[in-house]
């Protein structure tokens, strides 16, 4: 009997999880399947606003040269003058095939391991847990994943790009989880596949908590409502499993 009941409340499970809605995973990061609510995309609202950058504190990421890409450059970010926002500087050449573009470019969430391996990277910067579906509309940044630099400031359509502006909503304050010196910068083809990658380091003598621990200080969640719904339950089901056992 007990096992019957057992097998009853697994199955139950397996139900819940599959009527709930999840998310999909494109290059690692999230993509819900529940409604979008306009102007507030992610599920814990829309980006904030980064006021207390420090000033004077800088990171770049310059990316490595590699026998399968010719992609090269770096790109660099620091603190507002006013401390809102961050300055970025994008220099980069030696892109490949036109066809291939437009080339896209991201913060990930994750640093590149010592291998060089960009898929560890995990996802875009996502603090607020937006995904990469609807694509982001310039017009509205704040609705935006904070990681998604082309997606808010325009696509790379050349051989030899440089860009500078003001991203209101990435920060060099290490604790957010909008901060950037302890993540990487990855390049995409425009099917999204990654052509190469590199992380911030302090590029102006800053010591930073970020060189001790190359991890989000707030990490992007890469689980959605299904999964989450099943876990809760899954617990459910071990304690009750050891009761009934």
């Amino acid at each position: 009997m007990h096992s019957a009941i057992a097998f009853a409340v697994l199955s139950g499970l397996a139900v819940v999880k599959a009527q709930t809605p999840g998310a999909t995973l494109i290059e690692g990061s999230p993509s819900y399947d529940g409604p979008v609510i306009p102007g507030i995309t992610g599920q814990l609202g829309n980006a904030l606003i980064t006021n207390n950058n420090p000033l004077g504190v800088s990171y770049t990421a310059t990316l490595p040269d590699s026998p399968t890409t010719g992609v090269r450059g770096s790109i660099t970010a620091t603190s507002n003058s006013n401390g809102t926002g961050v300055a970025i500087s994008v220099s980069l050449f030696g892109f490949p095939d036109p066809s291939l573009g437009p080339f896209l470019y991201h913060i990930h969430d994750q640093p590149v391991p010592a291998d060089g391996n960009c898929t560890a990277t995990l996802g875009h910067l996502d603090p607020f847990i937006r995904g990469e579906v609807p694509p982001c509309d310039p017009t509205q940044p704040e609705t935006c994943q904070v990681g998604d630099l082309s997606g808010k400031h325009g696509n790379i359509t050349v051989s030899v790009f440089n860009a500078s502006y003001v991203d209101l909503y990435v920060s060099t304050e290490f604790g957010l989880g909008s901060f950037l010196g302890n993540r990487s910068i990855n390049i995409h083809t425009s099917n999204t596949t990654r052509l190469t990658c590199a992380n911030f380091q302090p590029s102006n003598g800053t010591v930073s908590n970020s060189t001790i621990n190359p991890t989000s200080p707030s990490p992007a969640v890469f689980t959605g409502a299904g999964t989450t719904t099943f876990a809760s339950m899954g617990a459910i089901a071990v304690g009750l499993l050891a009761f009934l056992f």
